[in-house]
Protein backbone atom coordinates (compact mmCIF):
# COMPACT_ATOMS: atom_id res chain seq x y z
CA UNK A 1 0.00 0.00 0.00
CA UNK A 2 1.37 3.52 -1.07
CA UNK A 3 -1.30 5.20 0.80
CA UNK A 4 0.44 8.59 3.20
CA UNK A 5 -1.66 7.03 5.98
CA UNK A 6 0.09 3.93 6.22
CA UNK A 7 2.57 5.78 8.69
CA UNK A 8 -0.25 5.72 11.23
CA UNK A 9 -1.36 2.48 10.07
CA UNK A 10 2.03 1.01 10.25
CA UNK A 11 2.90 2.76 13.77
CA UNK A 12 -0.52 2.16 15.40
CA UNK A 13 0.36 -1.95 14.89
CA UNK A 14 3.69 -2.03 15.40
CA UNK A 15 4.09 0.45 18.53
CA UNK A 16 0.28 -0.27 20.43
CA UNK A 17 2.36 1.26 23.92
CA UNK A 18 3.64 4.47 22.37
CA UNK A 19 2.32 8.10 22.57
CA UNK A 20 1.74 9.89 19.40
CA UNK A 21 0.47 12.77 20.44
CA UNK A 22 0.47 15.11 23.46
CA UNK A 23 -2.14 18.03 24.01
CA UNK A 24 -1.64 19.77 27.59
CA UNK A 25 -2.94 16.51 29.99
CA UNK A 26 -4.31 14.81 26.43
CA UNK A 27 -1.80 11.83 25.60
CA UNK A 28 -3.16 9.53 22.69
CA UNK A 29 -1.76 6.17 21.66
CA UNK A 30 -1.19 5.79 18.10
CA UNK A 31 -4.07 2.95 18.41
CA UNK A 32 -6.20 5.67 20.28
CA UNK A 33 -5.02 8.07 16.92
CA UNK A 34 -5.56 6.00 14.27
CA UNK A 35 -9.49 4.55 15.45
CA UNK A 36 -10.97 7.92 15.44
CA UNK A 37 -8.81 8.42 12.01
CA UNK A 38 -10.63 5.48 10.94
CA UNK A 39 -13.76 7.40 12.36
CA UNK A 40 -13.17 9.97 10.24
CA UNK A 41 -12.76 7.97 7.08
CA UNK A 42 -16.04 6.32 7.96
CA UNK A 43 -18.32 9.38 8.05
CA UNK A 44 -16.58 10.73 5.15
CA UNK A 45 -17.43 7.57 3.19
CA UNK A 46 -21.13 7.47 4.57
CA UNK A 47 -21.38 11.19 3.33
CA UNK A 48 -20.51 10.01 -0.43
CA UNK A 49 -16.66 11.25 -0.77
CA UNK A 50 -14.43 8.96 -3.11
CA UNK A 51 -11.30 8.32 -3.66
CA UNK A 52 -9.85 11.31 -5.29
CA UNK A 53 -12.43 13.66 -3.45
CA UNK A 54 -10.87 17.14 -2.18
CA UNK A 55 -11.46 17.72 1.82
CA UNK A 56 -10.30 20.55 2.94
CA UNK A 57 -8.89 20.76 7.09
CA UNK A 58 -8.55 24.22 8.98
CA UNK A 59 -7.44 23.45 12.03
CA UNK A 60 -4.45 24.92 14.35
CA UNK A 61 -1.99 22.28 16.11
CA UNK A 62 -4.35 20.23 17.99
CA UNK A 63 -4.90 16.59 18.11
CA UNK A 64 -7.70 16.93 15.51
CA UNK A 65 -5.38 18.10 12.82
CA UNK A 66 -3.37 14.63 12.83
CA UNK A 67 -7.12 13.12 13.33
CA UNK A 68 -8.69 14.56 10.26
CA UNK A 69 -5.70 14.73 8.38
CA UNK A 70 -5.32 10.90 8.43
CA UNK A 71 -8.80 10.40 8.02
CA UNK A 72 -8.86 12.22 5.23
CA UNK A 73 -6.37 10.18 3.47
CA UNK A 74 -7.63 6.75 4.86
CA UNK A 75 -10.65 7.51 2.82
CA UNK A 76 -8.66 8.00 -0.53
CA UNK A 77 -9.29 11.24 -0.67
CA UNK A 78 -7.17 14.12 -0.71
CA UNK A 79 -6.17 16.71 1.97
CA UNK A 80 -6.73 20.66 1.38
CA UNK A 81 -5.26 22.01 4.88
CA UNK A 82 -6.16 25.67 5.03
CA UNK A 83 -4.39 28.70 7.16
CA UNK A 84 -6.67 29.18 10.01
CA UNK A 85 -5.99 33.00 9.47
CA UNK A 86 -7.75 33.20 6.14
CA UNK A 87 -11.02 35.43 5.31
CA UNK A 88 -14.39 34.63 4.77
CA UNK A 89 -13.33 35.48 0.96
CA UNK A 90 -10.43 33.70 1.00
CA UNK A 91 -11.39 30.44 2.73
CA UNK A 92 -13.98 30.55 -0.17
CA UNK A 93 -11.67 31.45 -2.97
CA UNK A 94 -9.66 28.72 -1.98
CA UNK A 95 -12.50 25.83 -1.65
CA UNK A 96 -13.75 26.65 -4.85
CA UNK A 97 -10.39 26.44 -6.48
CA UNK A 98 -9.36 23.10 -5.33
CA UNK A 99 -13.40 21.53 -5.88
CA UNK A 100 -12.94 20.84 -1.86
CA UNK A 101 -16.76 18.90 -1.37
CA UNK A 102 -15.97 19.09 2.56
CA UNK A 103 -14.86 21.47 4.79
CA UNK A 104 -13.07 20.82 8.90
CA UNK A 105 -13.00 23.83 10.59
CA UNK A 106 -11.86 24.54 14.41
CA UNK A 107 -14.16 26.70 15.57
CA UNK A 108 -12.31 28.83 18.02
CA UNK A 109 -12.03 29.32 21.65
CA UNK A 110 -11.58 32.53 24.06
CA UNK A 111 -7.95 31.58 23.83
CA UNK A 112 -7.59 30.63 20.65
CA UNK A 113 -9.77 33.03 18.75
CA UNK A 114 -9.62 31.94 15.14
CA UNK A 115 -11.40 29.96 12.56
CA UNK A 116 -14.47 31.93 13.02
CA UNK A 117 -15.16 32.71 9.41
CA UNK A 118 -14.85 29.09 8.17
CA UNK A 119 -18.33 28.79 8.13
CA UNK A 120 -19.01 32.41 5.95
CA UNK A 121 -16.43 30.70 3.34
CA UNK A 122 -18.30 27.32 2.71
CA UNK A 123 -21.70 29.27 2.80
CA UNK A 124 -19.92 31.23 -0.32
CA UNK A 125 -18.53 28.59 -2.36
CA UNK A 126 -20.51 26.48 -4.59
CA UNK A 127 -19.62 22.54 -4.43
CA UNK A 128 -18.75 22.19 -1.11
CA UNK A 129 -21.45 20.19 0.54
CA UNK A 130 -20.33 19.01 3.90
CA UNK A 131 -19.51 21.64 6.72
CA UNK A 132 -18.45 19.93 10.69
CA UNK A 133 -16.94 22.19 13.25
CA UNK A 134 -14.31 21.09 15.01
CA UNK A 135 -15.05 22.29 18.82
CA UNK A 136 -12.31 21.79 21.94
CA UNK A 137 -15.25 20.02 23.57
CA UNK A 138 -16.61 17.22 21.25
CA UNK A 139 -19.15 16.96 23.57
CA UNK A 140 -20.26 20.47 23.29
CA UNK A 141 -23.71 21.42 21.01
CA UNK A 142 -22.62 23.07 17.56
CA UNK A 143 -21.81 27.16 18.07
CA UNK A 144 -22.89 27.79 14.73
CA UNK A 145 -27.13 26.61 13.86
CA UNK A 146 -28.11 24.55 11.33
CA UNK A 147 -24.12 23.08 11.53
CA UNK A 148 -22.97 19.40 12.56
CA UNK A 149 -19.55 18.73 14.87
CA UNK A 150 -17.01 16.62 14.54
CA UNK A 151 -17.93 14.89 17.78
CA UNK A 152 -21.30 14.86 16.33
CA UNK A 153 -20.39 13.06 12.94
CA UNK A 154 -18.08 10.70 14.77
CA UNK A 155 -21.08 9.06 17.04
CA UNK A 156 -21.36 5.72 16.09
CA UNK A 157 -18.68 5.55 13.64
CA UNK A 158 -16.88 2.49 14.19
CA UNK A 159 -13.12 2.97 15.02
CA UNK A 160 -12.52 0.02 12.29
CA UNK A 161 -11.70 0.99 8.77
CA UNK A 162 -9.32 -0.46 5.95
CA UNK A 163 -7.11 2.38 4.45
CA UNK A 164 -8.15 2.95 0.53
CA UNK A 165 -5.04 1.72 -1.45
CA UNK A 166 -3.75 4.42 -3.78
CA UNK A 167 -1.56 5.00 -7.03
CA UNK A 168 1.80 6.39 -6.09
CA UNK A 169 1.47 9.01 -8.21
CA UNK A 170 -2.22 10.04 -7.07
CA UNK A 171 -2.47 13.57 -5.01
CA UNK A 172 -2.32 13.07 -1.45
CA UNK A 173 -2.06 16.92 -0.37
CA UNK A 174 -3.06 20.53 -2.12
CA UNK A 175 -1.26 22.93 -0.58
CA UNK A 176 -1.76 26.72 -1.49
CA UNK A 177 1.04 28.67 -2.26
CA UNK A 178 0.77 32.04 -3.55
CA UNK A 179 3.59 32.25 -6.46
CA UNK A 180 4.92 35.76 -7.19
CA UNK A 181 1.74 36.70 -9.51
CA UNK A 182 -2.42 36.44 -8.88
CA UNK A 183 -4.23 34.48 -7.46
CA UNK A 184 -2.88 31.32 -5.27
CA UNK A 185 -2.29 28.20 -6.79
CA UNK A 186 -2.83 24.90 -5.19
CA UNK A 187 0.63 22.45 -5.73
CA UNK A 188 -0.83 18.97 -5.89
CA UNK A 189 2.14 16.17 -3.92
CA UNK A 190 1.49 13.20 -4.90
CA UNK A 191 1.69 9.88 -2.09
CA UNK A 192 5.05 9.22 -3.07
CA UNK A 193 6.12 13.10 -2.65
CA UNK A 194 4.83 12.90 0.96
CA UNK A 195 6.01 10.11 1.92
CA UNK A 196 9.45 9.93 0.56
CA UNK A 197 10.58 13.33 1.80
CA UNK A 198 8.90 12.11 5.26
CA UNK A 199 11.59 9.11 4.89
CA UNK A 200 14.49 11.37 4.64
CA UNK A 201 14.29 11.78 8.58
CA UNK A 202 16.29 8.53 8.46
CA UNK A 203 19.06 9.95 6.57
CA UNK A 204 19.27 13.79 7.55
CA UNK A 205 18.32 13.47 11.28
CA UNK A 206 19.37 9.74 12.15
CA UNK A 207 15.55 9.29 12.69
CA UNK A 208 15.31 5.62 14.26
CA UNK A 209 11.80 3.80 15.26
CA UNK A 210 13.79 1.64 17.51
CA UNK A 211 14.97 4.99 19.25
CA UNK A 212 12.16 7.39 18.56
CA UNK A 213 12.52 11.17 18.89
CA UNK A 214 9.82 13.91 20.67
CA UNK A 215 9.14 16.12 18.65
CA UNK A 216 8.05 19.49 19.79
CA UNK A 217 5.05 20.75 16.85
CA UNK A 218 5.03 24.52 16.85
CA UNK A 219 5.43 25.03 13.39
CA UNK A 220 1.88 25.05 11.66
CA UNK A 221 0.57 21.72 10.41
CA UNK A 222 -0.81 23.65 7.78
CA UNK A 223 1.97 24.38 6.15
CA UNK A 224 4.60 22.21 4.69
CA UNK A 225 7.38 22.52 6.95
CA UNK A 226 5.42 21.42 10.01
CA UNK A 227 2.76 18.47 7.92
CA UNK A 228 6.19 16.84 6.66
CA UNK A 229 9.21 16.83 8.79
CA UNK A 230 7.16 17.09 12.49
CA UNK A 231 3.51 15.13 11.94
CA UNK A 232 4.97 12.22 9.01
CA UNK A 233 8.56 12.10 9.78
CA UNK A 234 7.36 11.33 13.89
CA UNK A 235 4.82 9.18 12.83
CA UNK A 236 6.91 7.52 9.92
CA UNK A 237 9.50 6.52 12.86
CA UNK A 238 6.86 6.13 15.46
CA UNK A 239 7.87 9.05 17.55
CA UNK A 240 5.43 11.73 19.63
CA UNK A 241 4.32 14.72 18.75
CA UNK A 242 3.78 17.13 20.70
CA UNK A 243 1.53 20.14 19.97
CA UNK A 244 1.84 23.74 20.52
CA UNK A 245 -1.28 25.78 19.15
CA UNK A 246 0.54 29.25 19.27
CA UNK A 247 4.00 29.76 19.56
CA UNK A 248 5.10 31.81 22.44
CA UNK A 249 8.76 31.11 23.81
CA UNK A 250 7.74 30.23 27.38
CA UNK A 251 5.46 27.75 27.01
CA UNK A 252 7.40 26.75 24.71
CA UNK A 253 10.40 26.12 26.65
CA UNK A 254 8.16 24.80 29.33
CA UNK A 255 6.62 22.33 27.00
CA UNK A 256 10.54 21.06 25.98
CA UNK A 257 11.78 20.35 29.45
CA UNK A 258 8.49 18.76 30.46
CA UNK A 259 8.14 16.01 27.82
CA UNK A 260 12.06 15.77 26.95
CA UNK A 261 11.75 16.77 24.09
CA UNK A 262 14.67 15.42 21.23
CA UNK A 263 13.67 17.26 18.26
CA UNK A 264 12.96 21.15 17.61
CA UNK A 265 12.01 22.67 14.65
CA UNK A 266 11.55 26.32 14.34
CA UNK A 267 11.61 29.15 12.04
CA UNK A 268 14.45 31.86 12.60
CA UNK A 269 11.75 33.89 14.91
CA UNK A 270 11.26 31.27 16.94
CA UNK A 271 15.03 30.62 17.58
CA UNK A 272 15.34 34.10 18.21
CA UNK A 273 11.75 34.18 20.90
CA UNK A 274 13.48 31.11 22.78
CA UNK A 275 16.53 32.62 23.48
CA UNK A 276 15.37 35.75 24.74
CA UNK A 277 12.82 33.59 27.07
CA UNK A 278 15.58 32.24 28.92
CA UNK A 279 15.88 33.00 32.47
CA UNK A 280 16.76 31.51 36.06
CA UNK A 281 13.61 29.24 35.48
CA UNK A 282 14.82 26.96 32.94
CA UNK A 283 16.83 24.24 32.97
CA UNK A 284 18.96 25.21 30.34
CA UNK A 285 21.59 22.27 31.46
CA UNK A 286 18.19 20.03 31.38
CA UNK A 287 17.06 21.25 28.15
CA UNK A 288 20.43 20.57 26.43
CA UNK A 289 20.49 17.36 27.46
CA UNK A 290 17.55 15.99 25.70
CA UNK A 291 17.66 18.24 22.81
CA UNK A 292 19.56 16.24 19.61
CA UNK A 293 18.12 17.96 16.70
CA UNK A 294 17.59 21.46 16.29
CA UNK A 295 16.09 22.22 12.40
CA UNK A 296 15.45 25.65 10.82
CA UNK A 297 14.14 26.72 7.73
CA UNK A 298 11.88 29.51 6.04
CA UNK A 299 14.19 32.78 6.08
CA UNK A 300 18.33 33.12 6.97
CA UNK A 301 19.13 32.48 10.37
CA UNK A 302 21.10 34.87 11.90
CA UNK A 303 24.66 34.16 12.56
CA UNK A 304 24.65 35.40 16.48
CA UNK A 305 21.61 33.13 16.73
CA UNK A 306 23.34 30.37 15.40
CA UNK A 307 26.50 30.83 18.04
CA UNK A 308 24.11 31.35 20.95
CA UNK A 309 22.08 28.76 20.46
CA UNK A 310 24.88 26.00 19.97
CA UNK A 311 26.23 27.82 23.36
CA UNK A 312 23.11 27.61 25.44
CA UNK A 313 21.71 24.02 24.02
CA UNK A 314 25.06 22.76 22.74
CA UNK A 315 23.42 22.02 19.72
CA UNK A 316 24.11 23.24 16.04
CA UNK A 317 21.09 24.24 14.46
CA UNK A 318 20.38 22.51 10.83
CA UNK A 319 19.68 25.07 8.40
CA UNK A 320 17.21 23.50 5.19
CA UNK A 321 15.66 24.97 2.14
CA UNK A 322 12.21 23.65 0.46
CA UNK A 323 9.02 25.28 -0.92
CA UNK A 324 5.38 23.88 -1.04
CA UNK A 325 6.16 22.41 -4.73
CA UNK A 326 9.32 20.50 -3.29
CA UNK A 327 7.26 18.44 -0.67
CA UNK A 328 8.80 20.80 1.20
CA UNK A 329 12.57 19.41 1.35
CA UNK A 330 14.92 20.02 -1.02
CA UNK A 331 18.72 20.14 0.56
CA UNK A 332 19.75 20.46 4.71
CA UNK A 333 22.72 20.81 6.36
CA UNK A 334 24.23 17.32 7.31
CA UNK A 335 23.61 15.86 10.74
CA UNK A 336 26.79 15.31 12.66
CA UNK A 337 29.05 18.06 10.71
CA UNK A 338 30.03 21.25 11.42
CA UNK A 339 27.64 23.57 10.00
CA UNK A 340 28.17 26.03 7.42
CA UNK A 341 26.48 29.15 8.58
CA UNK A 342 24.11 30.97 6.01
CA UNK A 343 24.14 27.98 3.82
CA UNK A 344 20.87 25.81 2.94
CA UNK A 345 22.79 22.33 2.49
CA UNK A 346 23.49 19.97 0.17
CA UNK A 347 20.26 18.58 -1.51
CA UNK A 348 19.03 15.40 -0.02
CA UNK A 349 19.16 11.98 -0.82
CA UNK A 350 17.33 11.48 -4.45
CA UNK A 351 17.37 14.80 -5.22
CA UNK A 352 19.54 17.16 -7.36
CA UNK A 353 19.70 20.94 -7.76
CA UNK A 354 21.10 23.34 -9.77
CA UNK A 355 21.40 27.45 -10.94
CA UNK A 356 19.71 28.50 -13.72
CA UNK A 357 20.30 31.87 -16.23
CA UNK A 358 17.76 34.05 -15.73
CA UNK A 359 14.34 33.30 -18.02
CA UNK A 360 16.24 30.60 -19.47
CA UNK A 361 17.06 26.74 -18.59
CA UNK A 362 20.30 27.12 -19.41
CA UNK A 363 22.54 25.79 -16.43
CA UNK A 364 25.00 28.61 -14.79
CA UNK A 365 28.40 28.35 -15.43
CA UNK A 366 29.63 26.52 -12.63
CA UNK A 367 32.93 28.04 -12.46
CA UNK A 368 34.25 29.11 -8.78
CA UNK A 369 34.84 32.79 -8.05
CA UNK A 370 37.51 34.19 -5.89
CA UNK A 371 34.66 34.02 -2.83
CA UNK A 372 34.98 30.45 -3.00
CA UNK A 373 31.68 30.39 -4.87
CA UNK A 374 29.91 30.19 -8.02
CA UNK A 375 27.79 32.83 -9.92
CA UNK A 376 24.60 33.44 -8.95
CA UNK A 377 21.04 31.39 -10.56
CA UNK A 378 17.97 30.85 -10.19
CA UNK A 379 17.54 27.22 -8.12
CA UNK A 380 16.22 24.26 -9.41
CA UNK A 381 15.33 21.62 -8.49
CA UNK A 382 14.71 17.80 -9.55
CA UNK A 383 13.71 14.74 -7.84
CA UNK A 384 11.18 12.33 -5.75
CA UNK A 385 9.92 15.79 -3.92
CA UNK A 386 8.69 17.79 -6.68
CA UNK A 387 5.08 18.37 -7.28
CA UNK A 388 2.69 16.82 -9.96
CA UNK A 389 1.60 20.21 -10.78
CA UNK A 390 -0.43 23.20 -10.15
CA UNK A 391 -4.03 22.20 -9.60
CA UNK A 392 -6.00 23.12 -12.90
CA UNK A 393 -3.50 25.28 -14.28
CA UNK A 394 -1.60 23.36 -16.67
CA UNK A 395 0.28 26.58 -18.15
CA UNK A 396 1.87 27.86 -14.85
CA UNK A 397 2.83 23.99 -14.34
CA UNK A 398 4.44 24.06 -17.79
CA UNK A 399 5.78 27.42 -16.81
CA UNK A 400 7.58 26.38 -13.42
CA UNK A 401 8.35 22.55 -14.45
CA UNK A 402 10.95 21.70 -17.59
CA UNK A 403 9.49 18.31 -19.88
CA UNK A 404 12.89 16.76 -18.14
CA UNK A 405 11.31 17.34 -14.39
CA UNK A 406 13.21 20.61 -12.79
CA UNK A 407 11.53 22.78 -10.87
CA UNK A 408 11.77 26.34 -10.63
CA UNK A 409 12.50 27.78 -7.34
CA UNK A 410 12.50 31.36 -8.00
CA UNK A 411 14.94 31.72 -5.67
CA UNK A 412 18.44 32.87 -5.93
CA UNK A 413 21.29 31.20 -4.62
CA UNK A 414 25.38 30.26 -4.91
CA UNK A 415 27.00 26.90 -4.62
CA UNK A 416 30.75 26.40 -3.52
CA UNK A 417 33.12 24.27 -4.38
CA UNK A 418 31.62 21.13 -2.23
CA UNK A 419 27.97 21.68 -3.71
CA UNK A 420 26.59 23.48 -0.49
CA UNK A 421 23.83 25.84 -1.74
CA UNK A 422 23.09 29.60 -0.30
CA UNK A 423 20.42 31.62 -0.55
CA UNK A 424 21.36 35.17 -2.11
CA UNK A 425 17.55 36.59 -2.52
CA UNK A 426 14.39 35.39 -2.29
CA UNK A 427 12.21 35.38 -5.26
CA UNK A 428 11.82 39.01 -6.19
CA UNK A 429 8.65 39.69 -4.47
CA UNK A 430 8.18 37.39 -1.87
CA UNK A 431 8.09 38.86 1.78
CA UNK A 432 8.62 36.52 4.71
CA UNK A 433 6.86 37.71 7.47
CA UNK A 434 7.34 35.37 11.05
CA UNK A 435 8.40 32.36 8.48
CA UNK A 436 5.01 32.83 5.95
CA UNK A 437 5.52 33.73 3.08
CA UNK A 438 3.75 36.45 1.48
CA UNK A 439 3.10 37.79 -1.74
CA UNK A 440 2.65 41.50 -2.28
CA UNK A 441 0.58 41.18 -6.03
CA UNK A 442 -1.98 39.28 -3.81
CA UNK A 443 -1.88 42.05 -1.29
CA UNK A 444 -2.02 44.89 -3.91
CA UNK A 445 -4.91 43.38 -5.15
CA UNK A 446 -6.63 44.16 -2.24
CA UNK A 447 -5.76 47.33 -1.39
CA UNK A 448 -6.72 48.65 -5.09
CA UNK A 449 -10.22 47.98 -3.84
CA UNK A 450 -10.34 50.35 -1.51
CA UNK A 451 -12.71 53.41 -2.84
CA UNK A 452 -9.80 55.44 -1.51
CA UNK A 453 -6.46 53.76 -2.95
CA UNK A 454 -5.72 54.49 -6.36
CA UNK A 455 -2.39 52.24 -7.18
CA UNK A 456 -0.34 50.43 -4.38
CA UNK A 457 2.70 48.78 -4.06
CA UNK A 458 4.08 46.30 -1.22
CA UNK A 459 7.29 45.42 0.29
CA UNK A 460 9.49 43.98 3.28
CA UNK A 461 10.78 46.09 5.75
CA UNK A 462 13.26 44.71 8.17
CA UNK A 463 11.58 44.11 11.63
CA UNK A 464 13.98 43.02 14.78
CA UNK A 465 11.79 40.37 15.36
CA UNK A 466 9.37 38.96 12.49
CA UNK A 467 12.60 39.66 10.06
CA UNK A 468 10.18 41.47 7.58
CA UNK A 469 7.21 43.65 8.23
CA UNK A 470 4.83 44.39 4.93
CA UNK A 471 4.72 48.00 4.10
CA UNK A 472 2.23 49.27 1.74
CA UNK A 473 2.90 52.80 -0.30
CA UNK A 474 -0.19 53.84 -2.06
CA UNK A 475 -1.21 56.91 -4.28
CA UNK A 476 -4.77 58.10 -3.39
CA UNK A 477 -7.06 58.81 -5.83
CA UNK A 478 -8.15 62.31 -6.77
CA UNK A 479 -10.58 63.63 -4.26
CA UNK A 480 -10.55 60.68 -1.98
CA UNK A 481 -9.20 60.98 1.42
CA UNK A 482 -8.02 58.29 3.81
CA UNK A 483 -5.07 58.55 6.53
CA UNK A 484 -2.57 55.31 6.95
CA UNK A 485 -4.63 54.03 9.76
CA UNK A 486 -7.78 53.64 8.04
CA UNK A 487 -5.62 51.88 5.79
CA UNK A 488 -4.42 49.67 8.30
CA UNK A 489 -7.76 49.02 9.93
CA UNK A 490 -9.48 48.14 6.65
CA UNK A 491 -6.94 45.99 5.79
CA UNK A 492 -7.11 44.16 8.41
CA UNK A 493 -10.77 43.25 8.20
CA UNK A 494 -10.04 42.04 4.62
CA UNK A 495 -7.27 39.92 4.92
CA UNK A 496 -5.52 37.04 6.96
CA UNK A 497 -3.98 38.30 10.06
CA UNK A 498 -0.15 37.78 8.49
CA UNK A 499 -1.07 39.44 5.29
CA UNK A 500 -2.25 42.72 6.04
CA UNK A 501 -0.01 45.44 6.11
CA UNK A 502 1.27 47.23 9.39
CA UNK A 503 2.70 50.23 7.96
CA UNK A 504 1.11 52.54 5.22
CA UNK A 505 3.07 55.21 3.53
CA UNK A 506 0.78 57.60 1.40
CA UNK A 507 2.95 59.33 -1.54
CA UNK A 508 1.83 61.10 -4.49
CA UNK A 509 4.22 59.38 -7.13
CA UNK A 510 5.66 55.92 -7.70
CA UNK A 511 9.15 55.32 -8.82
CA UNK A 512 8.75 53.52 -12.31
CA UNK A 513 10.68 52.11 -15.04
CA UNK A 514 9.65 53.67 -18.66
CA UNK A 515 7.55 50.74 -19.48
CA UNK A 516 5.69 51.59 -16.13
CA UNK A 517 6.71 49.12 -13.70
CA UNK A 518 6.66 50.37 -10.24
CA UNK A 519 10.37 50.25 -8.91
CA UNK A 520 10.44 48.20 -5.77
CA UNK A 521 13.75 48.65 -4.97
CA UNK A 522 13.94 52.46 -4.73
CA UNK A 523 11.37 52.37 -2.14
CA UNK A 524 11.77 51.54 1.77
Amino acid sequence: MTNLASFLDDSARDFPDRTALVFGDTRLSYPQVNGAANQVANLLVSRGIKPGDKVALSCPNLPYFTIVYFGILKAGATVVPLNVLLKGREVAYHLGDSDAKALFAFQGTPDLPIGAEAYEGFQGADGCEHFFVITADPTAPSPIEGTETLGQGLAGQSPQFDTVAVDDDDTAVILYTSGTTGQPKGAELRHRNMRDNALTGKDLFGADSANPDTYLCVLPLFHSFGQTVIQNGGFAFGGTVVLLPRFEAGPALGLMQREGVTFFGGVPTMYWGLLGALDDSVDVAGLAKNLRVAVAGGAALPVEVHKQFEERFGVTILEGYGLSETSPVASFSKYGQPVRVGSIGLPIPGVEMKLLQPETWDEVDGTIEEDGKTAVGEIAIKGHNIMKGYYQRPDATAEAISPDGWFRSGDLGRRDADGWYYIVDRSKDMIIRGGFNVYPREIEEVLLTHPAISLAAVIGVPHESHGEEIKAVVILKPGESATPEEIVAWSKEQMAAYKYPRIVEIVENLPMTATGKILKRELS
